[in-house]
């Protein structure tokens, strides 16, 4: 159950089992919105809740030793 394009098989399945993670709070936060007519004021809890969430999601994603980036990069100066 997939597409071969070129050499490449993309499996759709695949895509659609990727975690999504603060949908809930977006969602939350999106309802507010389209409820009190695009008037964010009104919305400070849903919005504060999103933030805390992206947030959390930025921190978790760096790594302590660094990017797989930074060390081809470093390896690269050594020759």
């Amino acid at each position: 159950m997939g597409r071969k394009v070129g050499s490449l098989y993309i499996n759709p399945k695949k895509f659609a089992s990727v975690q999504k993670p603060c949908m809930q709070e977006m969602l939350s936060f999106l309802n507010c919105l389209s409820l009190n007519q695009n008037n964010d004021e009104k919305c400070v809890r849903q919005k504060e809740k999103l933030n805390a969430c992206m947030d959390a999601l930025s921190r978790n994603k760096r790594k302590p030793w660094g990017s797989i980036n930074y060390h081809l990069q470093r390896l690269s100066r050594r020759k």
